[in-house]
């Protein structure tokens, strides 16, 4: 979704030189006349879109934010990477043009993209033909679950991505890494600990309880939820899934278990407010967990163990921001929140911990 002009051509005066990018662009082929037409893409917080035209072609740029952090041109590097990788296969993407890594460009790494016809529903809700007809929704959320099954079946040895991430232990890995991730906001002056979400330590002791013993290794995305696909206009396919940055090799199964954690329920109500309405018509949970199995031969029986790892994962994660915010250090209604909203993933948690 383009933002003003104003902030367009602001955006790039402060992260892009339109000369050095037409001049780099001209050693990879990709020549014409100057960059035209430019637009801030709404949508990134810690990646940035931009969109423009070159002769008779458009192109979307990908970089980093303005204050880098410390891996932020290595994740440009994964993100072009799997994109690559994923160039002829079933699971709907960006199409990669070309990366660079070459920070001297435009101070960064980045890499540029076809743009995708497509919308997101979370940022601007349904457009008539989809917000009309329930079995239209219905199909909207069986085609996300398409992409999942489809991205676990990437062979990552034959596109090249063996080593794109340590599935040994990966499972081992969850809880501890994200209880040191917690415990590590008590350098937030004012954060009231790890009290602030009562029910942390109840749910990170049941997944190490009950973790399952083995995983069938594959690539997932890492932050699979409705805000990270976009649709296509004129039916209920996935026009691409988008925001690859937490991609990895690990185990598949757990884009399952977040797009479950993240998914409102049957009434359409959620631990953030819900922007896709009408509601009705999306597939329950129980019926992405059916679509997932129809579509993929991996064993479902610990799923719930998946859904309430993502809910602890993301619950952390957004608590990061509560603390930063006692901090002073984000703004105080953000940190509030998604404290609400990490409150209600361990309250979700927890639900689903406790169903016979």
């Amino acid at each position: 979704m383009p933002v003003s002009t104003e902030a367009s051509q602001q955006a790039w005066q402060d992260l892009v030189d339109p000369a050095a990018l037409a001049a780099w662009m001209d050693t990879q082929g990709l020549g014409g006349s100057g960059i035209e037409e430019a637009t801030l893409l709404a949508g990134g917080t810690q990646n940035i879109l931009l969109k423009f035209d070159r002769g008779a072609r458009s192109f979307v740029l990908r970089r980093p934010s303005r204050h880098l952090r410390a891996n932020s041109n290595e994740t440009m590097g994964r993100e072009a990477r799997v994109l690559a990788a994923l160039a002829g296969s079933a699971v709907p993407h960006p199409a990669l043009i070309v990366a660079c890594a070459d920070t001297a460009v435009i101070g960064a790494a980045f890499y540029l993209m076809e743009p995708v016809d497509g919308f997101n529903a979370a940022d601007t809700g349904l457009p008539a033909l989809h917000a009309s007809d329930p079995s239209v929704r219905k199909r909207m959320g069986f085609a996300m679950v398409d992409a999942i099954a489809a991205l676990s079946e990437v062979d990552v040895a034959a596109v090249g991505l063996s080593d794109f991430g340590r599935a040994e232990g990966f499972l081992e890995r969850q809880v501890p890494r994200w209880r040191k991730q917690l415990e590590g906001y008590a350098a937030c002056e004012g954060w009231p600990g790890p009290q602030s979400l009562p029910e942390v330590r109840q749910v990170g002791d049941w997944l190490e309880a009950n973790r399952p013993a083995t995983f069938m290794p594959g690539l997932l995305h890492g932050d699979f939820h409705i805000a990270n696909v976009m649709f296509r206009h004129d039916g209920p396919e996935l026009a691409a899934v988008v925001d690859w940055e937490l991609a990895t090799v690990g185990d598949p199964l757990l884009d399952l278990g977040w797009l479950l954690a993240t998914w409102p329920r049957p009434d359409g109500s959620h631990h953030t407010p819900n922007r896709v309405q009408p509601w009705s018509g999306f597939p329950l949970a129980q019926e992405l967990v059916e679509r997932y199995a129809q579509r993929s031969g991996r064993d479902l029986s610990s799923i719930r163990w998946y859904a309430v790892l993502a809910c602890y994962k993301l619950g952390i994660i957004l608590e990061g921001s509560h603390a930063r915010a006692c901090a002073g250090q984000a703004p105080c209604d953000t940190g509030e929140r998604l404290h609400g909203a990490a409150l209600g993933l361990f309250q979700r948690a927890v639900e689903w911990i406790e169903q016979p």
